[in-house]
């Protein structure tokens, strides 16, 4: 009889996805990093080291998605890989188009979720923080993504397990589109009072030169943002180089 994953299985994936993108790569991408988060699976699964290193071998190949919402899809492949170890699952193809399309569907979920909500509505509240002279703007910030981010990496291997490839069903699909909804229009309201407390500090109005370089920064902003290239770290890192040369020569 085919072992069945345990709860700890599920859990040493979840640990593990977190280095999904450790041997990103142009070739494969994900790849390595997905199947070595599978791997526990896969050891429960496939007691014969020839059978095992060959579905392990398999599961190197191309693989691309948001690095956080990859958890959902690595618990639903495990449950086929369960199946499959039982003689009922997908073949070789039937795999891989499943991962293809469970792929596409995450990252386009999660690209709008963390990359174009979240992650501004964090640094926003790190910023505001800041700003009223706390020192704990920086943990702030850390805090609003990572109570998202890892929750969902943590359990989104639980809960594709249980679904299966429907994992991205009506009733999810909803849950992360409201989620992002919200989280996008608190991100915009947070831009506005950053805005606001930058342009007038304590009530008093800044100059007007000031003024100026903010609504030009701002412009900017607006016009780069959704290029590749520079990526955001690119852009965070030279907005911070900037800063600390303002403060020093300023």
């Amino acid at each position: 009889m085919t072992s069945r994953l345990r709860r700890e299985d599920l859990v040493r994936m979840a640990l593990r996805s977190s280095l999904l993108q450790a041997t990103w790569n142009y070739e494969r991408q994900q790849g390595l990093g997905w199947a070595w988060a599978l791997q526990p699976a896969l050891d429960r699964l496939y007691p014969g080291s020839l059978e095992r290193c060959e579905r392990l071998a398999e599961h190197t190949a191309f693989f691309n998605t948001q690095p956080t919402m990859a958890s959902l899809a690595l618990g639903a492949v495990a449950g086929l890989e369960e199946r499959r170890a039982a003689g009922e699952g997908p073949d070789t193809d039937g795999m891989r188009r499943v991962k293809s399309a469970l792929g596409s569907a995450l990252a386009a979920l999660g690209d709008r979720l963390f990359w174009f909500s979240l992650r501004p509505f964090a640094a926003c509240v790190g910023v505001l923080l800041t700003l009223s002279g706390s020192r704990w703007g920086g943990l702030g910030l850390w805090l609003c993504y990572n109570l998202v981010h890892q929750s969902l990496r943590l359990w989104g291997v639980g809960w594709g397990y249980r679904e299966g490839p429907e994992v991205l069903g009506a009733a999810l699909r909803r849950r992360l589109e409201r989620l992002t909804r919200l989280v996008g229009q608190l991100g915009s309201a947070l831009v506005g009072v950053t805005i606001a407390v930058l342009l007038a500090p304590g009530g008093d109005s800044r100059p007007v030169s000031f003024q100026a370089l903010l609504a030009i920064g701002l412009a900017a902003g607006l016009v780069v943002a959704h290029r590749g290239r520079p990526s955001p770290t690119a852009w965070a890192l030279g907005a911070g180089f900037v800063s600390l040369a303002a403060v020093w020569f300023g």
